[in-house]
């Protein structure tokens, strides 16, 4: 988990404990607050202690319980101020995949340049609708998410329609890797490499595929996009990150450019990926 998020988080839980300590009523101890919201007392630490991420309603019960329900909307801005940039799966996916996809949408629709990296899977603006559809149930699966596959795969499909409008730009960095792996049926895959490697010399994509082959200055960790140099959305297992510091966004153009110079382009690339799609037909 991010330093910053942590950071936020504790401070969170400093102020929750203030709260507690100075309630109107009297000083209250963890035991005594838990009894009063219902909950278990390690919850009551566990916020305190920047160990667990309330919600907007443990933040209300919280307000409620220390006697200060005045001090809700200052909790709220609080858990609001650091949730805009750490949004988590568990949060984001409560109502299914669309509105995470709807989210996407508004943000690359403000876009003219887009650059991202993908190490495990082809990125999301060249995909066909049945390797969507495939990566969107597997993480359903992990997540014990909502599955509103159909409409979470139109929506992935409406914001490729930003490729066929003049002046956007997007340039692709896949390793090598991505156009091996088997996170659909291997039919599936075949025709997404086909699509991939028509999108070569398309005249609003650059696509550039890292060999394994290659020699890396850094290694190829996690997937992650740069929109317009204002905003960085990365992910983990956890959560997605949305980064707009001036310094992160910095960070992320080097490992980009960085991983740019192992990457091969045109021809060249389209031979990786037929090389892949040679392989698929040999299984």
């Amino acid at each position: 988990m991010s330093t910053d998020f942590q950071q936020a988080r504790e401070a969170l839980g400093v102020r929750l404990r203030e709260l507690r300590l100075s309630a109107p009523g009297g000083r209250l101890t963890g035991t005594q607050l838990a009894q009063r919201l219902g909950w278990g007392h390690s919850k009551v630490y566990k916020l305190e202690n920047g160990q667990q991420t309330a919600t907007s309603e443990d933040l209300r019960a919280w307000a409620g319980g220390v006697d200060s329900p005045d001090a809700f909307d200052e909790l709220d801005a609080r858990l609001k101020g650091f949730e805009s940039h750490i949004r988590s799966w568990r949060r984001q996916l409560a109502a299914g995949h669309r509105p995470v996809q709807d989210g996407w949408n508004l943000e690359v629709s403000r876009t003219g340049i887009i650059r991202a990296w993908e190490e495990a899977v082809v990125p999301g603006m060249l995909q066909t609708a049945d390797y969507a559809r495939a990566m969107f149930l597997r993480y359903a699966d992990l997540h014990g998410t909502t599955r509103d596959t159909d409409e979470a795969v139109r929506a992935r499909m409406r914001r490729q329609e930003w490729l066929y409008e003049a002046g956007h730009r997007f340039h692709a960095l896949v390793w090598e890797a991505a156009v091996h792996a088997l996170i659909c049926s291997p039919s599936m895959l075949a025709a997404q490499l086909d699509r991939l490697a028509g999108m070569v010399g398309m005249d609003t994509v650059e696509l550039g595929i890292v060999p394994l082959s290659a020699s890396l200055k850094i290694p190829a960790a996690n997937a992650f996009w740069v929109l317009d140099d204002r905003l960085v959305i990365t992910e983990d297992w956890h959560a997605e990150l949305w980064l707009d510091d001036a310094d992160s966004i910095a960070t992320y153009l080097r490992v980009w450019d960085t991983l740019r110079e192992s990457a091969v382009y045109g021809v060249d690339a389209q031979n990786v990926i037929l090389r892949a799609r040679r392989a698929l037909n040999a299984r």
